[in-house]
């Protein structure tokens, strides 16, 4: 009986140790399955208005073209580094708008054309205007609309660290525009080729327009078999003398001289009618406008900040320029 029972006992320690036995690779699986702790991956921090530039709405840039702006990695540590204490605009209210230059620039050995960022910062109390000015070659006429009608208008910018908004001793306030790339298919041809030709429109009441004092009229004379593109300044050409010109070069047809001719005195009178306007509307301007506003529109500062040079960015140090456009005409500073 006792051996009887020692051999039940001695099975029953076999099954046991052959339980623990058949269990013990399940628990090295387990030891296997578990997935070492992996480094933390850590990644630079956003700088608070690292993203200003790109909040920013490129006015008058051709709608193909906007993905290409981004291509390269465009810093504008100089922008954010003009709002900090001692920068150009630190402490001041603002006004920043967006707009594109197509330049020649060289980048890791290639030529390339390429459409450069550039951010106009405007010092001033107030919206330096409501309106946006469109004008190309094509059109004959140029064209001030509200903002609105564009869907574009200033907006306050908020930083990337909303809890720094009170910290910003500057107010900031960009050019935004809400009209939705997606939409675009749903416009006429005309109303999307408005949004490219688009220009911020700026009005100094205390120094005469470029225009009030021009001489010169675009031409874009309808001829067959294709219009007559060309300048006429009535202080500088003779008009006989002019259309017999464009005859010898065969840019207009000899029938067509005393036509072209009535053309372009029309054109001039035109023209000379609107600088009358504009310089006895600024002259009401001035009359009706208050004391302060004159000061303000006194000390408004236009400051032009392009890209910094970075190793992932194309040098544009040598196509920098201090014109903004033919409303703002030129910067008192490029950065």
């Amino acid at each position: 009986m006792r051996r009887a029972s020692k051999r039940k006992a001695t099975k029953k320690g076999e099954a046991k140790s052959s339980e623990e036995h058949q269990r013990a690779p399940s628990r090295a699986k387990r030891v296997k399955a578990s997935k070492p702790k992996s480094e933390p991956e850590f990644f630079p921090d956003q700088r608070n208005l690292e993203d200003l530039w790109k909040a920013v709405f490129p006015v008058g840039t051709e709608w193909d073209q906007l993905d290409s702006v981004y291509e390269y990695k465009w810093e504008f540590s100089n922008l954010e580094k003009a709002f900090e204490e001692g920068g150009e605009l630190y402490g001041k209210k603002v006004y920043l708008f967006g707009c594109t230059e197509p330049q020649l620039v060289f980048f890791k050995g290639e030529a390339k054309v390429i459409c450069i960022p550039v951010v106009v910062a405007v010092v001033s109390p107030f919206p330096p205007s409501d309106k946006i000015g469109i004008n190309s070659v094509q059109r004959e006429a140029e064209e001030i609309v509200p903002m609105k009608q564009m869907k574009m208008d200033w907006v306050p910018y908020i930083p990337l660290e909303d809890s720094r908004v009170d910290k910003l001793k500057s107010q900031i306030f960009m050019l935004s525009c809400t009209q939705r790339r997606a939409a675009l298919k749903h416009l006429k041809i005309d109303r999307v080729k408005k949004y490219e030709y688009c220009l911020p429109y700026f009005y100094q009441p205390l120094k005469e327009d470029e225009l009030e004092q021009s001489t010169i009229v675009q031409i874009i004379f309808p001829a067959e078999p294709k219009p007559v593109f060309c300048e006429f300044d009535w202080e500088l050409d003779e008009l006989e003398e002019f259309t017999n010109d464009l005859i010898k070069e065969e840019e207009l047809s000899g029938d067509q001289k005393e036509a072209f001719k009535d053309y372009v005195k029309e054109k001039v009178r035109e023209a000379k009618k609107a600088n009358r306007e504009a310089r006895e509307a600024r002259k009401k301007v001035l009359e009706e406008m208050s004391e302060e506003t004159k000061a303000a529109f006194g000390s408004m500062k236009f400051y032009k900040f392009y890209p910094v040079k970075t190793p992932d960015s194309p040098d544009i140090s040598n196509v920098k320029a201090p014109f903004i456009n033919r409303y703002y005409g030129k910067a008192h500073m490029v950065l």
